[in-house]
């Protein structure tokens, strides 16, 4: 009788995908049009103006006013769609592609539930590889409604973001899931943090919901992980399958093999700076060391922080979930059987899990007299 090591078998299914998808050049490499020029300055500075020193300072963020049309209601549910403008600030808004100027959100809620007796989690997208894209339609809305629908039976909303340079919102001359610069991945993200705080100020303020939480998975998780440890008062932060930087899934993970190096390399020779691909590698990290969300605050209320986590994954290693965990006391990490590919199509049900457990760690919000 054979023995197979299923922990192997995951971690390989992981570089059998990454080199299918990867390194036979199926789709295009990620930054193939090189860091972004000038563009990557103006955005290293506007990241740093989220970390601890400043995070108080850009709150309540700018109310968002989603136009809705309804797409589908039954006896106990409904599906609605809304479009609003990027609260983005002037500055962030103009070094967006302009297909990216107007937010989408899917909104799944339970029908017949007052606004204070329900929750709802703001579901952010994965940007790091095409895992979701293939067949999965995680950068619109299908995936991760298929996530939450089961959840309306708990009383839980599901909040979907179509993130920037996704779906419709991509530029014309992107192809797929490949982001063309670096600073398009600062971008995206600065973009998504905006946006999804407008939209869990949207719920409390406007919606006026009991409770709330944010998720997301990969890359999508890093930012959902940002987003509550902004929030100036306790959500659930609900980050599946995340590294806690970029620099991991495009230093370490299987990613590396998806960027183009040699393109980074001649972009920063044609501004007169030749550079070995080691050093090209070594300046992609300090470029996305900014996305490390260790140097964030400390969640509200940690306890409702709660990561779930492969055993296996050839994306994200073990000691980067272990990272973000010390940093935060109080959190914790779940732990799956599997590896990033299979834990993503196999594990919906522990990541369902986790986000009923994190709202529960949240005491209902007073209603006004």
């Amino acid at each position: 009788m054979v023995t197979v090591n299923l922990g192997i078998l995951h971690y390989v299914l992981d570089h059998v995908y990454g080199a299918f998808v990867h390194r036979t050049k199926i789709s295009p490499q990620f930054f193939s049009k090189g860091w972004g020029g000038s563009k990557l300055d103006q955005l290293e500075s506007m990241i740093k103006q989220l970390f601890p020193d400043v995070a108080a300072q850009n709150w309540p963020p700018n109310l968002v006013h989603p136009i809705w049309r309804t797409v589908w209601e039954t006896k106990t549910a409904c599906l609605r769609e809304g479009v609003f403008r990027t609260p983005c600030d002037d500055q962030l808004l103009n070094a967006l592609p302009p297909e990216s100027y107007n937010a989408r959100v899917a909104f799944l809620t339970p029908k017949f539930v007052p606004p204070q007796k329900m929750a709802c989690v703001v579901h952010l997208a994965d940007e790091s590889s095409n895992i979701c894209a293939i067949g999965t339609g995680d950068h619109t809305f299908e995936r991760r409604l298929r996530l939450g629908g089961p959840l309306l039976k708990e009383n839980i909303a599901t909040m979907v973001l179509e993130s920037p340079f996704y779906g419709q919102r991509r530029p014309i001359l992107q192809r797929g899931a490949r982001l063309l610069c670096v600073s398009d991945l600062l971008l995206l993200g600065r973009a998504t943090i905006e946006e999804a705080r407008s939209l869990l100020y949207w719920l409390d303020a406007e919606a006026g919901f009991g409770k709330m939480g944010v998720c997301g998975l990969s890359m999508g998780g890093v930012h959902a992980a940002m987003v509550g440890s902004l929030h100036p008062t306790p959500v659930a932060t609900l980050p599946f399958l995340s590294p806690h930087s970029a620099v991991v899934a495009f230093c370490e993970g299987i990613l590396k093999h998806a960027t183009a190096w040699e393109a980074l390399r001649q972009d920063l020779a044609a501004q007169k700076a030749t550079m070995t691909l080691e050093e090209v590698r070594e300046r992609m990290r300090s470029v996305l060391s900014l996305t490390d969300v260790t140097r964030f605050p400390i969640p509200k209320n940690p306890h409702a922080v709660i990561f779930v986590a492969a055993t296996d994954d050839g994306y994200i290693p073990k000691h980067s979930v272990l990272e973000l965990q010390k940093a935060w006391p109080g959190s914790e990490v779940r732990w799956v059987t599997g590896g990033h590919v299979s834990s993503f199509l196999l594990h919906n049900d522990e990541f369902r899990k986790a986000i009923v457990d994190g709202l529960n760690r949240l005491p209902w919000k007073e209603s006004p007299l």
